[in-house]
């Protein structure tokens, strides 16, 4: 006999209203899922009390400790009582859920941690005297007079002593700790006109400084590329684009790195909406969609990108944490992104990232120096008049040596052509191993992967040739009839129009089955059932399908990659300067179809400093 479900009982279960205390633990689960979380939901009340510097501090990973210290507005002692109240706020109204324009306004943050913590704040208005208010466990005591020059100092002990099985699932205090540093980083993106300050109170004291963030100055673009500097290093300010674009109401700002400068994981990738540090399945696939065609799969792109709308366009009552948005036209917010990022691309032609040239530099590292003798650091005398001999013009020691690097004066060498080193990929000197182009700048030299180059120039007029015509499409003899659920092939057909425009054509058969009658000419022989589940696959997740398009791209590349020029052909000087001068007049031919690097640019003074000449 079938064993009865644990669910199905003989009484009648009777319903019982839960205490105050058991409400306040079971929305904090909601509201307070780690250490970090209560770290964000301080740090945006204190910017949304319109604080100019903020100082975090932790203890334990923020287990033990967390205190938040900013010079906002601050509270009087009748409304310390408020705060700790559940759905008690000041950042709206309740008339309009959609006109919300602060990080907070659900007036649950400071309850939730105070019914799971021991929660101090002190706080002191303009014109007022400072108060401080405790409560621990959910039971609160009155206010009580403090001292305190202005703001507001939150301090939380002893995160989940109410309920310590939550502390079971937490991670170590370095997890948690890199948990905090990354909330207040991202909050630190969005507001780069305020200062920020995270330190680590562990060993006691005043601790070591995890971040410093000053608040920048100039107009938001200048503002927002310096704390991206201060927070993502120089390399990804010296790396990114500027965006700015804006469609239909939503526009978008922000700035996006290179191809060439990608990362092995999505590890640096800030996506915010109207200032709210989010992560959007939608915005997330945008990014992605936007270096499909420069980037291989293992790698992923960097950016920083803020989008900007009206805020009944957007809900962001979506989830207690609010990390998750909802807009209300997500096919408008998503091709915003991708076209912003693809025409920022474009617009970077040939452009790649400097870390390229460092890797290369990095490659040519010295093997290791044996140590210097002391007695040796002076030279003798007689290697001392040697070295003088050979060095005066035409010496008779050296008469026969020095005269084999002399030339005539009035032979001109290509390097006496300055026109053509002007140009940003310089004049082709040489080509080494057939299939190196060396070329020479004005501030230093080029070397070019012809191969790689040639095979961008090709796969970039392919594309143009693509998009000038429609997709050739051919009619299968038998169409192939694909079953899908219900669901699946009433949503797959609302997009016949799209799927026809890239040569594939799908029309109903009856019942949930769907039949394919056309398919992409390019792509030769295809599994139609196969592709369609691919599609809708994106479709659901997204919002839209870029595999048929892919795969498309993916036959342009093979193709271009044989029809360019093969490594270990000589080229020509001409050839090889028509070459460079294409390159520079070509979109994202910095990188070949595979995200690699197509050339590499050194300066002259890297170049010296490697022979010890600086």
């Amino acid at each position: 006999m079938n064993a009865q479900s644990p669910n199905i009982r003989s009484e009648r279960p009777v319903i019982r209203q839960l205490d105050e205390a058991a409400i306040n633990r079971i929305a904090a689960g909601e509201v307070v899922e780690r250490p970090a979380s209560a770290v964000k939901e301080l740090v945006e009340n204190a910017l949304d009390a319109g604080a100019r510097r903020i100082d975090v501090a932790y203890a334990d990973g923020g287990k033990t400790l967390i205190r938040v210290i900013d010079d906002g507005c601050g509270m009087t002692a009748g409304d310390l009582p408020l705060a700790l109240a559940r759905h008690a706020t000041s950042k709206i109204d309740g008339s309009d859920l959609l006109d919300i324009r602060s990080f907070g306004f659900r007036g649950e943050a400071l309850p939730s941690l105070g019914a799971v913590g021991r929660l101090t704040i002190t706080s002191r208005a303009a014109g007022t005297e400072a108060s401080q208010i405790s409560v621990s466990g959910g039971r609160m005591a009155p206010p009580k007079p403090a001292a305190l020059s202005g703001g507001t100092v939150v301090e939380l002990r002893d995160l989940f002593h109410a309920t310590p099985a939550r502390l079971k699932f937490l991670r170590s205090d370095r997890a948690e700790a890199q948990a905090i540093a990354d909330v207040v980083r991202r909050l630190a993106m969005a507001e780069p006109y305020v200062s920020f300050t995270l330190r680590d109170l562990s060993g006691g004291g005043d601790g070591r400084v995890i971040l410093r963030a000053d608040g920048c100055q100039g107009d938001l673009f200048d503002a927002t590329i310096a704390r991206l500097s201060t927070l993502l290093g120089a390399e990804f300010a010296e790396n990114a684009i500027r965006i700015d674009a804006e469609r239909d109401g939503l526009g978008l700002t922000g700035y996006a790195a290179l191809p060439t400068y990608s990362r092995g994981a999505a590890v640096e990738q800030f996506l915010f909406v109207n200032g709210r540090p989010v992560r959007d399945k939608l915005l997330i696939g945008a990014l992605r969609a936007a270096y499909a065609d420069v980037l291989s799969r293992d790698r992923h792109p960097a950016a920083a990108l803020f989008l900007t709308c009206a805020p009944e366009r957007v809900d962001v009552n979506v989830h207690p944490a609010k990390a998750e948005v909802r807009f209300r036209e997500p096919g408008l917010a998503r091709g915003l992104v991708v076209s912003a990022l693809r025409h920022a691309l474009a617009e970077a032609g040939h452009r790649a990232a400097t870390t390229v040239a460092g890797a290369t530099l990095g490659a040519f590292r010295p093997e290791p120096t044996v140590p210097r003798v002391y007695q040796m650091d002076r030279p003798a005398p007689l290697i001392l008049r040697q070295a003088a001999a050979f060095q005066a013009p035409l010496s008779p020691a050296f008469g026969e040596a020095s005269a084999r690097f002399d030339s005539p004066a009035d032979s001109r060498s290509p390097l006496s052509d300055d026109d053509a080193t002007r140009n940003p990929l310089g004049a082709a000197r040489a080509q080494v191993h057939e299939n190196y182009i060396i070329a020479q700048t004005e501030t230093g030299m080029v070397i070019v992967d012809q191969h790689a180059a040639h095979e961008r120039l090709v796969y970039e007029r392919l594309k143009r040739l693509r998009d000038a015509a429609p997709i050739p499409a051919q009619a299968l003899l038998i169409p192939e009839i694909v079953d899908l659920s219900p669901t699946d092939a009433a949503f797959l057909l609302e997009h016949t129009a799209t799927l026809a425009g890239l040569g594939l054509v799908v029309e109903p058969f009856g019942g949930s089955a769907v039949a394919v009658r056309e398919t992409p000419a390019i792509l030769g022989e295809v599994d139609a059932a196969a592709l369609l589940r691919d599609i809708l696959d994106e479709l659901h997740d997204q919002g839209a399908s870029l595999a048929l398009q892919s795969r498309i791209d993916a036959v342009l590349s093979r193709m271009a990659c044989h029809g360019s020029v093969r490594s270990g052909r000589r080229m020509r000087v001409e050839e090889m300067n028509a070459l460079l001068r294409e390159m520079e007049a070509t979109p994202l031919s910095g990188q070949c179809n595979h995200g690699r690097p197509t050339y590499v640019e050194l300066k002259l003074a890297d170049i010296e400093r490697l022979f010890g000449r600086t």
